[in-house]
């Protein structure tokens, strides 16, 4: 019983010498769990990156847009507008805006006869389309590696998991000792790298729901803009006929 007791004392004496903070526990692990242990830190570090970016980004969209908006809606000459921002345009609203002028200015014919006001028409609908189109595609950059970390970053570190736990479970095999001296090191490498996994994916997941929502309102307001243009366009033709 005393030995028993003694035993016991060694073991947990032993336990407690050993280093369990971050680094000590990444020292220890195996090749492959390291490899797995970077590559989630990597991609922890870029997802963070990318969302103050886009953090960022579209806060200057919405801002952008309003002050173009301003000046659209203000009752200025809107060839004044055109000609103030068409050389570089701040937001993808002034940049459909600046399209659909361009392709107005050039068509000077367009307004003569009805037949040619309707190509006319359609071909300003069809570059506003095609320039939003392009200015979203800018606006949407690299939220398909947030999507991705988010769904595959658990089974990454998952993967860490198993692996270390197999070598938890070979120490055990070799050393024929299942005290925890043996057991926990890679126990909790193996769970280092679950946490690591869940550390770049709950990220990942929250912003990319946020900013997808985000963005999905704003490519509503430039269809509403478009429509609203194409209308005052539309009326111009009508009124040149």
């Amino acid at each position: 019983m005393e030995n028993q007791i003694v035993d016991t004392v060694t073991l947990s004496g032993s336990v407690a010498d050993l280093d369990f903070s971050l680094f000590a526990l990444f020292m220890r692990a195996d090749l492959v769990v390291k490899s797995v242990i970077v590559i989630l830190l990597i991609a922890s570090v870029w997802c963070w990156a990318i969302i103050i970016q886009k953090w960022s980004s579209i806060r200057r969209l919405n801002k952008n847009s309003d002050e173009f908006e301003q000046g659209f809606w203000s009752g200025n000459s809107l060839d004044d507008l055109y000609d103030k921002i068409s050389h570089k345009p701040l937001d993808p609203m002034s940049a459909i805006f600046a399209a659909a002028m361009r392709e107005w200015r050039r068509s000077p014919g367009g307004q003569s006869g009805g037949g040619t006001s309707v190509k006319l028409g359609e071909r300003i609908d069809r570059v506003m389309h095609i320039t939003m189109a392009r200015e979203m595609d800018n606006a949407e950059r690299y939220m398909t590696f947030l999507a991705t970390t988010g769904a595959t970053a658990p089974f990454i570190g998952l993967f860490g998991t198993v692996w270390g736990i197999m070598n938890s479970f070979q120490s055990i095999a070799i050393s024929k000792n299942t005290s925890l001296a043996v057991v926990a090191p890679g126990i909790a490498e193996a769970l280092f790298a679950t946490a690591l996994g869940l550390l770049a994916a709950i990220p990942a997941v929250i912003a990319y729901n946020k900013f997808s929502r985000d963005l999905d309102r704003y490519a509503g307001r430039l269809e509403s803009f478009s429509g609203e243009f194409g209308a005052i366009l539309s009326r111009e033709l009508d009124n040149g006929d």
